[in-house]
């Protein structure tokens, strides 16, 4: 069988390709190919017919695609859909411009909170409340709310969420309104809360619904396209999307909940980092994956991404277990400005088209690509193999304005910016790592994107980190987390305010797990090999206002307790915080239950030994610290297992650059990865 991952970047569409059950990690195929925006579909397609022409493959021979897309995040980020509405419990219109009156800057005069994704005059109060206790204090006002319905689509909404109060527990009154919505009013796209994450936070759950019922009808439209061209070209096909929390779905359930896809891209590669992982023998992984547009980190520990309850799209939060990132605005496409007299690097990026100066599509604005140009980190010779030439005059062209300004050359602008950059990732990670109560000196970073190799080595030795892994793929290594993800799905209950014994907690522990295997049965997939559970409690100190989660899966049936949790939770706290009182109260609020249905994927795969010594292709001269540096310059494919070398140098492949920075020595292992260990 051919399986395809495919992941959609800022700048390039990547590709890569796992060809036969017995090949493995060693084996897997790459391509890149440049984004088609606006339809980004198109080079998705493209890329699909190329890869199985070339190969060799019939059409009618099984075919499986695994997409990460930004589509959906684009359209967050962008507010480019048409408008629409929400409904919420009398006495709760204000919920979204009040957003539990945070600010993201506190301390800043000036800010101010972002602007609601619907305005207050199409947010609708209707008449009806159940009770925190679950009694109905007073009916669903049914008139109201079909006047509110015809309001929407007098206005020419063309869609509605709806939440109410206490929904999270008792969706009686969701359920009636959905059924008069879907009944009466079939041209609004209509969801309520209960069905897309019903945990309390009346702000939050009202947010992930309106975005939900915002991107539904674009994403139904990407994957119809999508899920057209495959079963007319390939009947055999069967197409999965990635999700926010490192697994994939169904293209129907995709369809149903686009709101998983939001972060499904830098999540796909923290779990391809995982599996890499697992391959090299490493416990305590920092991923950095640097794109055209952005850098992402994430943390792997004992085998296992890092996860969160909440993460942010744009100016909205995003309530729901993901795969904890932490993004910043600087990737090789970012444009190098000054803020007054003060140089900066991103957020915005000069993305695919027209790409940074140096590509000749047409850009006058600095990006750091044009920076890593002038800095010799990239070939003279192009990109892509030569298929993507590089112009040095445009890029010393584009950074003159900057020159003029700042009275420096554009050697030392470029070098600036990489400085600038480099702070701004440095002064991101560090609170990171804090937060996670990890040392940078205890972890492997591993690095991956299109512009990572370059920029990641940089950033190890000013964070502290004296181990690099650079996967033989690196600027695909995201597709790649398509092929090796599992099938996953969260399910929770909230219980804050319940007193939970331990039958409870394992009755509500099993309906939860219930509720994964029926989730898992409707994917429709036949190769999956043992379901598993991940048991997760969100607990507090009873006086406290935040939760932490924590893993309280038994390691053998029946152990599972409240004790045992709150000796997990103590346990938990004392990592992250130094602190715990293990006589203090604790209070369960929620429980989660991951399901995974593991799919088969690659196995190492080990290269053979290359026979005769690899030479260097040529030298080039690269700006570090200050000094020109003449180094050599290996191409990646002629190194065989062994290889050794020490730094400065350049290690390149058709689709990236590496750079091997001073004092460190490079190796390229039994898997064809490059290792770097500071000497």
């Amino acid at each position: 069988m051919l399986r395809i991952g495919i992941d959609i970047g800022g700048t390039f569409t990547d590709f890569a390709v796992w060809k036969d059950d017995g090949d493995g990690y060693a084996q897997i195929e790459s391509r890149k190919i440049p984004t088609s925006r606006p339809n980004f579909a198109e080079a998705v397609k493209r890329g699909i017919d190329e890869i199985v022409a070339e190969l060799g493959y019939s059409d009618q021979a099984p075919l499986t695609v695994v997409h990460s897309t930004t589509v959906s995040t684009n359209a967050v980020i962008e507010r480019s859909q048409p408008p629409v509405g929400l409904i919420t419990t009398e006495g709760f219109r204000d919920i979204l411009g009040l957003a539990r009156l945070r600010l993201d800057k506190p301390v800043d005069l000036f800010n101010r909170r972002a602007r609601p994704l619907v305005p207050r005059q199409n947010v609708f109060a209707v008449g009806g409340r159940i009770l925190a206790d679950g009694t109905e204090d007073r009916p669903l006002d049914e008139d109201g709310l079909r006047g509110a319905l015809r309001t929407m689509l007098d206005r020419g909404l063309a869609g509605a969420a709806i939440c109410f109060v206490n929904a999270y527990r008792y969706q009686q009154h969701e359920v009636r309104a959905l059924e008069i919505a879907r009944g009466e009013f079939p041209r609004l796209e209509v969801m309520a809360s209960h069905e897309v994450w019903p945990q309390q936070a009346e702000y939050e759950r009202a947010v992930l619904t309106l975005l939900n019922v915002y991107v539904k009808p674009l994403m139904q439209d990407y994957l119809h396209e999508i899920d057209g061209f495959l079963r007319s070209r390939y009947p055999e096909a069967r197409l999965y999307l990635t999700k926010s929390n490192g697994g994939i779905m169904s293209v129907d359930e995709a369809r149903r909940l686009p709101i998983h896809t939001l972060l499904s891209g830098p999540a796909a590669g923290v779990t391809a980092a995982q599996v890499l992982a697992e391959h090299v023998g490493i416990d305590h992984v920092l991923t950095f994956d640097m794109g055209g547009t952005s850098v992402d980190v994430s943390l792997v520990e004992s085998g296992r991404p890092t996860t969160a309850g909440q993460a942010e799209v744009g100016d909205f939060p995003l309530m729901m277990p993901v795969t904890a990132v932490e993004a910043m605005g600087a990737g090789g496409g970012s444009v190098i400005g000054l803020d007054d007299r003060v140089l900066k690097v991103g957020p915005r990026s000069v993305g695919s088209s027209p790409g940074p100066a140096c590509y000749g599509l047409g850009s006058d604005e600095p990006a750091l690509s044009d920076a890593y140009f002038l800095l010799g980190y990239l070939p003279g010779d192009g990109l892509l193999g030569g298929r993507l030439s590089l112009d040095r005059d445009l890029a010393v062209r584009a950074l003159q304005p900057l020159c003029e300004r700042l009275g420096l050359d554009s050697v030392q602008v470029a070098e600036s910016a990489v400085a600038v950059a480099t702070s701004e990732m440095l002064a991101k990670i560090t609170p990171f790592l804090a937060r996670l109560g990890v040392s940078a000196g205890d972890l492997t970073m591993m690095i991956f994107g299109g512009a990572g190799g370059i920029h990641g080595p940089l950033l190890a030795e000013e964070v502290g980190i004296r181990r690099i892994v650079v996967p033989r793929i690196p600027s695909v290594f995201c597709a790649f987390g398509g092929l090796v993800s599992d099938m996953m799905h969260d399910a929770v209950r909230s219980v804050h305010g319940q007193r939970l014994g331990t039958d409870e907690l394992v009755v509500g522990f099993a309906a939860l797990a219930e509720e994964g295997r029926r989730w898992l049965a409707a994917q429709k997939v036949t190769e999956l090999a043992a379901v598993r559970h991940v048991y997760l409690a969100d607990m507090r100190y009873a006086a406290q206002s935040f939760t932490i989660s924590v893993d309280v899966s038994a390691p053998q049936a029946g152990a599972m307790s409240v004790a045992a949790a709150e000796a997990a939770f103590h346990d938990q706290h004392q990592r992250l915080f130094d602190y715990c009182d293990r006589e203090a109260p604790v209070s369960i609020d929620a429980l989660r239950v991951r399901t995974i249905g593991p799919r088969a994927r690659p196995a190492a795969g080990m290269l053979a030994e290359r026979v005769g010594a690899a030479v260097p292709v040529g030298e080039r001269d690269i700006r570090l610290n200050g000094a020109w540096r003449r180094v050599a310059v290996w191409d990646w494919p002629d190194l065989g297992t062994g290889w050794r070398c020490d730094g400065p140098a350049i290690v390149q492949q058709a689709i990236a650059t590496i750079l091997v920075p001073d004092g460190f020595r490079a190796r390229v292992d039994g898997l064809g990865n490059l290792e770097m260990e500071r000497r």
